[in-house]
């Protein structure tokens, strides 16, 4: 299995090392993303006490009855819960599979904001449903993603380093009206979901959309895999404590495909640990969405897109049609199921 160029990152290094240190880490980020897109952060000062709390309260949301849970129901791209058997994704351009939706359940919050824009706030910035059930989820989550903007944000001046921008605010001069999802996931253990379909994941292959995403994730068989260049799969490394970056689509865009935006996929639950279950925290950070995504750097003919219209033929692309029939997709959003997980 070839090993794909994810190093781990000392992102204090950039927030206060002197600046030889801040250009050798970004010299060192434009290589890997350029190869693997994928980067691991770590002294991001976000506690480790924080996260296990969310996802303390998350697992005490994902153990209510479907009944309760039902009243939270959403479709992808909604705010609220996606029921087992929700979504199954696939890479753009390719038909996503109904029958071999992804083998997990999100709780799926959105960035609250006022732009001013009526459309736009209705559109991008849709109020969150908060379940009842969990007093102290609200509270944790929001002061989560607002340290995670804040990585966000430095990620983004070392982007703009690694490409030899004047202007280090470049891309955050772009991306803080941008909105945001915070995707709470549980991949349900191999004992809930029965024995995968062939080609069935926790989370079937694909790129993201947008910006950057940011991941905390827990170790497990059943685990993040990497495409390389070479098209074979490698599973991604894990650090204690470091979070896990991928570049999206516009952020590839941006760069003129210098940066890919890669395939990833999350196994299916592994028959040699029958009762592994996991839960990943993933803020998905987008663009201002009346930004222009034009070439910074490497291809500079690559035909520029507007940030909404490219999330929004995405998201187009992602919903059933009427009769069963669904576009090719990155993720494709089925009818909330009243059945139990698994």
């Amino acid at each position: 299995m070839t090993t794909p160029d994810i190093p781990l990152l000392d992102i204090a290094l950039w927030r206060e090392g002197a600046p030889g240190q801040r250009a050798e880490i970004a010299t060192r980020m434009d290589e890997a993303l350029r190869q693997s897109g994928f980067l691991m952060i770590s002294n991001h000062g976000i506690s480790a006490s924080l996260r296990e709390t969310i996802r303390a309260q998350a697992r005490s949301f994902f153990a209510l009855p479907v009944e309760r849970k039902q009243a939270y129901a959403t479709p992808v791209a909604g705010r609220g819960w996606i029921p087992p058997g929700g979504e199954a994704n696939a890479f753009y351009g390719e038909a996503a599979d109904p029958e071999r939706a992804d083998l997990k359940e999100s709780l799926t919050v959105g960035r609250e904001l006022t732009t001013g824009d009526a459309e736009t706030d209705a559109k991008w910035f849709t109020p969150n449903v908060w379940p009842v059930e969990c007093p102290g989820l609200r509270d944790r989550c929001e002061a989560f993603t607002r340290h995670v903007r804040e990585l966000y944000y430095d990620l983004l001046r070392m982007c703009a380093t690694a490409l030899d921008l004047q202007d280090e605010d470049f891309f955050v001069n772009h991306v803080q009206g941008g909105p945001q999802t915070f995707n709470i996931n549980r991949y349900p253990p191999l004992s809930v979901t029965g024995v995968p379909k062939a080609g069935q994941y926790r989370v079937a292959p694909h790129t993201d959309w947008g910006i950057l995403t940011i991941l905390d994730r827990q170790p497990g068989y059943g685990g993040l895999q990497v495409q390389n260049l070479d098209g074979t799969w490698a599973d991604a490394p894990y650090v204690p404590d470091a979070f896990t970056v991928n570049v999206a689509d516009l952020l590839s865009r941006w760069s003129g495909g210098r940066w890919r935006s890669t395939r990833h996929r999350v196994l299916p639950p592994p028959a040699q640990a029958p009762d592994e279950e996991l839960i990943s925290l993933i803020v998905v950070l987008e663009a201002e969405v009346d930004t222009v995504i034009k070439p910074v750097a490497g291809d500079l003919e690559i035909e520029p897109v507007v940030a909404g219209d490219w999330l929004r033929e995405r998201e187009a692309a992602a919903t059933v049609l009427s009769g069963g029939q669904n576009r090719p997709s990155s993720a494709l959003t089925l009818a909330p199921t009243s059945r139990r997980p698994g």
